[in-house]
């Protein structure tokens, strides 16, 4: 069964990336989201308060949410605000924004879990989907195109079993 979700990890090329690489992923592109405003551009984030996330299709008979939620905290540092690697600001903060309860509640008890390994709280954000907007054309699948551009996240670790 196919299924939605949209996940904000810092910069989106490394999180686009990363999820390229894994069985049961239908779909990637990067956009902004949970922005104040229903449109804007990479040049209008900062203003806008959207935040630089992948939209996620997947197959959930092969990749069942669980393993989607623990392959992106592989990728973040769950506790850091507004910051992953060496990027900075709201725009690279940490979500989760779902399109159906389900995947709400899911989501949630994940979390809560979770958060028992940390001592800080988690940081990231779990929100229903809104003001969605797919990023430029120069955005998408930009390390594909860019191999040696700048990336946080390591992708390598998509080829590690969970």
């Amino acid at each position: 069964m196919e299924k939605e979700i949209y996940l904000a990890g810092g910069c989106f090329w490394g999180v686009e990336g990363y999820f390229a690489q894994l069985d049961g992923v239908i779909v990637t592109k990067v956009g902004y989201s949970n922005g104040q405003t229903a449109e804007t551009t990479y040049q209008q984030i900062k203003t806008t308060d959207h935040a630089e996330v992948i939209y996620l299709k997947y197959d959930n008979s092969v990749l069942p949410l669980n393993d989607v939620l623990r392959h992106y905290f592989r990728i973040i540092d769950p506790v850091s605000i507004n910051k992953q690697g060496g990027d900075r600001g709201r725009q690279y903060r940490t979500g989760i924004y779902y399109v159906d309860e389900e995947t709400k509640e899911e989501v949630v008890k994940f979390i809560e879990e979770l958060q028992k390994n940390y001592t800080k709280k988690i940081a990231v954000e779990v929100e229903e989907v809104n003001n969605y907007i797919d990023a430029e054309e120069y955005h998408q699948k930009y390390l594909e195109k860019n191999p040696t551009g700048y990336c946080h996240v390591d992708l390598s670790l998509a080829k590690k079993s969970l």
